[in-house]
């Protein structure tokens, strides 16, 4: 457990220092082009203003710049490789350049978060607990310890309060079949039930973004 917690926060402060992938400046053409494409193309499944209704998609509004810009890259060079990438963002990032990336991310990192849940209070409470403290007994760490302890996130560390809780089940669930590859995460819900997973995520949407 010390050395899974040690290794979360190490790479959780590397990430926060380094900063591995920012938000670049992006210029004013960009900025028009892809409000379109996020109003048009993107809205199909993340809704108006990144504010998705389907919890297949995730919210992108308010998420961090820099965390979605390491996703779409990820997604047009096919190295995040889950069942969901594949179908529906492998396809839709293939032509973006760096800079519209760049200026989609920025575009949803502007936008106003969604509106908190309210899900079951006794899952919720659970949720916060794991959240808040991990599960010493299963080797999983806290949560906050890299997402915040608002669940907002920073840099690279993506924003999950507010998120749909489905979405976040199902993607707890492929990092811990390892067909979304990101080692701490593989490792941090190596050890969570489907259950336990469930009241983080209830949780977790019922947080302001």
């Amino acid at each position: 457990m010390k050395t899974l917690a040690r290794l979360v926060l190490t790479l959780a402060a590397c990430a926060l220092s380094s900063g591995v992938v920012r938000a670049a400046n992006v210029f004013p053409e960009n900025e028009r082009v892809a409000r379109v494409m996020a109003e048009t193309t993107c809205a199909s499944c993340h809704g108006v203003h990144g504010h998705s209704i389907s919890p297949t998609f995730p919210i992108l509004a308010a998420q961090d710049a820099p965390y979605l810009q390491a996703q779409l890259h990820a997604f047009r060079d096919q190295t995040r490789g889950d069942p969901d990438a594949l179908t529906y963002m492998w396809g839709m990032a293939s032509q973006l350049s760096d800079a519209m990336i760049a200026a989609i991310s920025t575009y949803y990192a502007a936008q106003a978060p969604s509106r908190p849940k309210t899900g079951n209070a006794e899952l919720m409470a659970r949720g916060k607990q794991i959240f808040e403290e991990g599960v010493s007994s299963q080797d999983v760490p806290a949560c906050a310890a890299c997402h915040g302890p608002q669940a907002r996130g920073s840099d690279t560390t993506p924003r999950l309060a507010g998120q749909h809780a489905d979405y976040l089940v199902r993607q707890a669930l492929v990092f811990q079949s390892t067909l979304r590859a990101a080692p701490v995460m593989n490792a941090v819900v190596k050890g969570l039930s489907q259950d336990q997973m469930r009241a983080v995520a209830i949780y977790l949407e019922s947080l302001s973004p």
